[in-house]
């Protein structure tokens, strides 16, 4: 353990003192963010590979594993991304972006860049029960909300073993988690997934579409329908969007879901504000799935449900089977 980064049993101890002070703004948190793995650990041999399907149908699901990920330039190519249920992109510090892969059906044997989690995660989470949170490490400020929050957070420091950092990238594009070390059950199934997340056939009527692309301030996502491979393929700042292994990122449905982004009371080691994702409340929405977009609405009423999507007929929106990203426009 890298000297004077916090434990859990040191954040929980230190929670009350610290609980007065989240109001008044925060601190430089330094390399602890996303520096926390350990350095000799090795990395795995032989290419990574996605464990075999969980049952669809469950009784009582496990948790979903939730990992936070690097979207820098030098972050890329992602590792275990196309393994993901779903996938979130979010705007963070300096109008960049990053992602948060959820995974209930399968769980790859590789997966990363990790970085840190952001408040907003938190209230986004909540749909999930009581996930399982894979990050490098949050604001000494927000560590406390964290080790608050209804889920299992997962850093370096609480299971050493289950991060490496990987060669051929510098710090701190290059830790990597081997998730089955963090879930030992294995992956709990899609029945995990919140309600919202309903597979089915397209509605009717819906926009041909050829191309849709998502604007941060730092960032853009395009996503490109393929009639070939019937999904949408993914281009992050006007790149091709592949896996580390050269595979195309390419979700069967894509979410734009405008919500409203203010300002936390977190900032980076730069002084750049933190924005808040605001994931609990209704708005627009557009639904992309079979070469068309369906104008929708989104409904979330309290941070313990899921999210409905309801298509202009008042029917709830299926999604077609496959990956599904979620990204989060400003409203």
């Amino acid at each position: 353990m890298r000297q004077g980064a916090p434990t859990r049993r040191t954040v929980l101890t230190g929670a009350a003192a610290l609980a007065a002070a989240l109001t008044a703004g925060c601190t430089r948190h330094g390399t602890a963010d996303d520096g926390r793995a350990p350095h000799g650990s090795p990395a795995p041999h032989g290419t990574p590979a996605p464990s075999a399907p969980a049952p669809s149908g469950r009784t009582a699901a496990g948790p979903v594993l939730a990992v936070k990920i690097d979207n820098v330039a030098a972050a890329r190519p992602q590792t275990g991304l196309d393994a993901a249920d779903v996938v979130y992109a979010e705007q963070v510090e300096g109008g960049l972006s990053r992602l948060m892969a959820v995974y209930a059906s399968t769980l790859p044997e590789v997966v990363g860049p990790v970085r840190s989690a952001r408040e907003s995660d938190l209230e986004l989470l909540r749909q999930f029960g009581r996930p399982t949170l894979a990050f490098s490490g949050a604001q000494r400020k927000l560590l406390p909300l964290i080790e608050r929050a209804p889920l299992r957070p997962e850093t370096p420091d609480d299971a050493p073993g289950a991060y490496y950092r990987g060669g051929g990238r510098p710090a701190p594009h290059n830790l990597y988690l081997r998730p089955a070390r963090l879930m030992t059950d294995g992956a709990p199934g899609r029945a995990a997934l919140p309600a919202g997340f309903r597979h089915g056939p397209a509605p009717a009527g819906g926009t041909v579409t050829a191309a849709r692309t998502v604007r941060y301030p730092s960032a853009r996502f395009t996503f490109t329908w393929s009639a070939g491979r019937h999904r949408w393929l993914v281009s992050m700042d006007g790149t091709p969007a592949r896996t580390a292994a050269g595979k195309r990122l390419a979700p069967a449905t894509v979410v734009v879901q405008y919500v409203r982004v203010t300002t936390s009371r977190y900032h980076d080691v730069l002084g750049n504000h933190t924005p808040y994702t605001r994931t609990v409340g209704s708005g627009r929405a557009e639904v992309l799935r079979d070469g068309r977009s369906f104008e929708a609405t989104w409904d979330r009423p309290a941070a313990t449900d899921g999210t409905a999507f309801t298509g202009t007929d008042g029917r709830p929106v299926d999604f077609a089977d496959g990956q599904v990203w979620v990204v989060f426009a400003a409203a």
